[in-house]
């Protein structure tokens, strides 16, 4: 049954003690508490006045009526005076056939949240311009933002760009910053570059580029007289920092949002989402006004706890809260807010003054990639050597016939490889991943160890998990975990 709140008066305002939930097309009226009544508010919902209860069809035709009327005239006021409304179109044909689950609309309400931001809309739609148009004259109804994900990149079904342009008519213009980017990036000159990659330089006269130091597509934003348009690439890891670092910033200047909420994110790994959620309840830990959200990908959790006044005591508050929680699930919790496994792993190899060198095999390179986005890698990760067999990567490191033949099972051959690529480079730490055991009899898993080859060499084997490229980025997961618990005993 569907809550619709009128906007008349604020929760501190209102003296009703009680208001009627009503079912527009039917005649139950349920009453709604007052602490209901205060978070609806709180989340901009709608209420109407009054108790239709009667079953008069009339009446109910009336009611429906005056409803509709009432969002023709108000169709975009919100509890909170100054929140931002936006709506979200997710773009690409592959979400729509099923082969990707949308996961940008949840982190995107989520990081814009506790600012302000209030989502009415969100959409997925085919790489097709008519789509793309349809969706933004629909949307642009209740919303002067929107945030349009995916079609940036150089393929031919890539039509984001243009088709802003087109349906802003403000014009794109080649950027001198992104061609010098692509030249640096490709090691060619900007005369050299191909035709697709050239065109992922044009920017919108009006409005500007977003930085992109994950992939070649700079983010876009397009500034209407009567609304903003903000494309960000289709790749999760190309968007979520652009969202964080850059259009954060860029609401901030634009709108002067600032957070409306307290609130708090707790980042888990090495445990399940329901074993989280079953031991939080199981133990009371989150009082029953505190909101929480919930986000999972790549075997990581994040929980997020807020509260609808971003003041002292609610920061206070919250901190208990995140204390407690630290306080039963211990090592599960590897950081607080944005930061990454991959950048609390960095932070530890710097504080203990460790150079690295990875060695891999099932992970293809993954885990190299991974920590390559961390602030401060480039100081602790001395080399890394990718192969897709063992036998390749004892041609690759030179391993000494003797030594290998006096390797025996897979964890001696592992400690062998991760043993010489130490030797070669210096480092003071290795990383090894082995290959990924794809037995039909067992299930698929990965060797994997790490330490100092002296002192400490742990090995674990890891389930190699999903499929695609989600095999490797669980991998990843597991392995990196597993390091930072070393890291911290």
């Amino acid at each position: 049954m569907p809550e619709y709140y009128y906007p008349g008066k604020s929760a501190q305002q209102s003296q009703i003690s009680r208001l009627n939930l009503i079912s527009p097309g039917g005649d139950e009226v349920t009453p709604v508490s007052a602490a209901r009544q205060s978070a609806a508010l709180a989340t901009n919902a709608f209420i109407l006045p009054g108790s239709f209860g009667c079953g008069c069809a009339a009446l109910r035709i009336l009611r429906l009526l005056a409803l509709a009327a009432w969002f023709a005239v108000c169709p975009v006021w919100t509890a909170i005076a100054d929140s931002l409304d936006y709506a979200i179109i997710v773009t690409g044909e592959e979400l729509l056939q099923g082969v990707y689950a949308d996961g940008h609309t949840q982190f995107i309400t989520r990081t814009l949240l506790p600012l302000g931001g209030h989502c009415v809309w969100s959409l997925t739609v085919d790489d097709r311009p008519e789509d793309l148009k349809q969706a933004l004259e629909f949307v642009l109804r209740r919303a002067k933002m929107v945030v349009v994900t995916g079609g940036l990149g150089p393929t031919l079904n890539d039509i984001t760009r243009e088709t802003l342009s087109e349906f802003t008519g403000i014009p794109l213009v080649e950027s001198p910053d992104l061609v010098a980017e692509m030249e640096r990036r490709f090691g060619t000159p900007a005369d050299k570059l191909r035709a697709n990659l050239r065109r992922q330089c044009l920017v919108p006269r009006r409005g500007g580029w977003l930085p992109n130091p994950f992939g070649t597509a700079a983010g876009l934003v397009f500034e209407h007289d009567d609304y903003v348009l903000i494309a960000l690439p289709g790749p999760p890891r190309e968007l979520q920092p652009m969202l964080r670092d850059r259009v954060i910033p860029y609401l901030e200047r634009k709108y002067g949002v600032r957070p409306h909420r307290s609130s708090i994110t707790l980042r888990f790994v090495g445990i399940g989402q329901s074993q989280i959620e079953q031991t939080i309840r199981d133990g009371a830990l989150v009082p029953s006004d505190v909101w929480v959200s919930t986000q999972f990908e790549g075997g990581r959790v994040d929980y997020t706890f807020s509260l609808p006044e971003d003041n002292e005591t609610n920061r206070t508050r919250l901190r208990d809260l995140a204390r407690r929680v630290r306080e039963v699930f211990g090592e599960h919790i590897y950081a607080e807010g944005t930061t990454t496994l991959e950048e609390r792993v960095v932070e530890l190899f710097k504080a203990h003054r460790i150079r690295l060198v990875i060695v891999e095999i099932g992970s293809a390179g993954r885990l190299t990639a991974a920590l390559s986005h961390a602030p401060g890698a480039t100081d602790v990760v001395t080399a890394s050597y990718v192969a897709l067999t063992e036998q390749q990567m004892r041609v690759l490191l030179n391993v000494p016939d003797a030594r290998w033949s006096a390797a025996g099972g897979p964890g001696d051959r592992l400690r062998c490889i991760a043993e010489v690529a130490k030797e070669r480079t210096g480092a003071d730490w290795a990383i090894a991943v082995g290959p990924i055991n794809t037995d039909q009899d067992a299930s698929s898993e990965a060797l994997a160890g790490a330490g100092d080859l002296v002192r400490e060499w742990q090995t674990q084997r890891f389930p190699a998990q999903g499929k695609g490229e989600l095999v490797q980025a669980n991998l990843v997961t597991h392995v990196l975990a597993r390091v930072r618990r070393q890291l911290e005993q």
